[in-house]
């Protein structure tokens, strides 16, 4: 078997069903579907069974532990040559994994990550959240392109990797931005990973701006944890969110004494209008991801530099293990 495909899940049937049926559409269906259902209070497992031959799905219940664990239980089980690893809340195009065995055969890697992209029929919520976190003129570039602003790393809603990695660099940490650790320690260990730009998938994300905000202050926490766990893995680029935020401020501030200061500001949302206009073809959509970008770049400034100040500056560790409880799959 080629390819084992694990997905940890919490409470999300629907999604699960969505994602299922994708795979079960599949043009090259050499894979087996590994559901690792963590403690649900509503499980997935007559969806699973109903797509048990269509998409070759092992079903595993688990008390509750979180992503990293649920994933490291998946792995343990797994049988192919090749991990996949998606969300509960991705759909995958029909050629997927045509495409990946296509790469695969052309060698010269043992580690990919693909991007994500918006389906037709999200909510218009969910496309402007897509844009804002994959448009350059946000933080797309920080999180990896091909020619991106950081070499790349690949994330969890669409990455593989081979056996031989998972046996040599090891399995998910329970940390935040779990993904990023584990694609810095495979980087470390001496295998090459790269992006395949055809290899994406559909990602929902997340579905309320309250959820949007709190994933945001996660991932700027997680770039401090990253820091303090791989020193030197803090580049100047992952400081553009903060300046631009710490920036604004100050414009909108100066504004005060002159009132064509907030002139940069009006230029860079202007800008980031046309482009959504230009990618989603929808008005609605472009204005709602003026929301989402300020969202996205002030929400991971905020958690960053809180983290920052307490946790490098004066050298204050949480409770790690209640933070991380508090915020399992959220």
């Amino acid at each position: 078997m080629k390819f084992s495909i694990i997905v940890p899940v919490y409470n999300r049937r629907a999604e699960v069903e969505e994602l299922l049926e994708s795979l079960s559409k599949q043009t090259d269906k050499d894979f087996e579907t590994i559901i690792v259902e963590d403690g649900s209070v509503e499980d997935s497992e007559d969806i699973a069974k109903r797509y048990a031959e269509s998409a070759n799905v092992r079903y595993f219940m688990k008390k509750n532990e979180g992503r990293s664990a649920a994933r490291n239980y998946g792995m343990e089980r797994a049988e192919g040559e090749w991990f996949i690893f998606f969300d509960s809340d991705c759909v995958i195009p029909p050629t997927y994994f045509e495409i990946v065995k296509r790469e695969i055969a052309k060698g010269g890697f043992d580690c990919f990550g693909g991007p994500d992209a918006a389906a037709d029929n999200f909510t218009t919520l969910q496309k402007a959240i897509s844009y804002s976190m994959t448009s350059f003129l946000t933080t797309g570039g920080i999180r990896g392109r091909k020619k991106g602003m950081e070499k790349f790393l690949p994330r969890t809603f669409n990455m593989g990797f081979t056996q031989e990695v998972y046996k040599k660099a090891g399995d998910f940490r329970d940390v935040f931005g779990e993904d990023i650790d584990l694609s810095l320690r495979i980087r470390k260990a001496g295998f090459t990973t790269v992006l395949l730009p055809d290899a994406f998938v559909y990602h929902k994300r997340r579905n309320t701006i309250k959820s949007f905000c709190r994933q945001m202050l996660v991932f700027g926490r997680s770039r401090v944890e990253l820091h303090l766990l791989h020193p030197g893995s803090m580049k100047l680029v992952h400081l553009l969110p903060t300046v631009f935020m710490l920036g604004s401020i100050f414009l909108i501030i100066s504004t005060l004494f002159c009132k064509w200061a907030i002139t940069p500001l009006v230029i860079y949302y202007l800008a980031l209008f046309t482009e959504a206009l230009f990618k989603t073809r929808s008005v609605k959509v472009s204005l709602l991801a003026l929301v989402t970008a300020t969202i996205q770049l002030w929400g991971y400034s905020i958690g960053f530099l809180r983290s920052y100040i307490k946790e490098v500056i004066f050298k204050i560790r949480p409770d790690k293990d209640k933070e991380m409880k508090r915020l399992k799959f959220k």
